[in-house]
């Protein structure tokens, strides 16, 4: 879940893009776009303003925002990297932090559990 303090929401996003960026050895000239999806709780989080600060400075960012619903993850950003790969589907690891591991336990690698 993304803190409630604007430093501690964008830290929460760079340390989600590190993440990804370091589990599947992405460089940033190979992203086409990152899109952040935010519940409405977190409307004033400036996902892509936090990525533009790691030097994301060519990727396309787009935010959404997403709908309320009741059974949702309260408080949980979800970011969908494009990304120039020949990787297999299956050789792509997919980070889930915190709580967000009960969202796809079956894609979570061990890692993501223990932060």
């Amino acid at each position: 879940m993304i803190p409630d303090d604007a430093g501690g929401g964008r830290a929460a996003v760079q340390e989600l893009l590190r993440a990804l960026v370091d589990a599947n050895g992405i460089l940033l000239e190979d992203l086409a776009a990152a899109l952040f999806s935010l519940p409405p709780e977190l409307a004033g989080l400036r996902a892509a303003q936090a990525a533009r600060e790691m030097g994301w400075d060519h990727v396309p960012l787009f935010e959404l925002s997403q709908p309320a619903r009741a059974d949702d993850l309260p408080r949980c950003l979800r970011v969908l990297l494009l990304w120039n790969t020949d990787r297999s589907q299956g050789d792509v690891r997919h980070i889930y932090l915190g709580e967000a591991v009960r969202l796809r336990p079956d894609l979570v690698c061990g890692e993501e559990e223990e932060r």
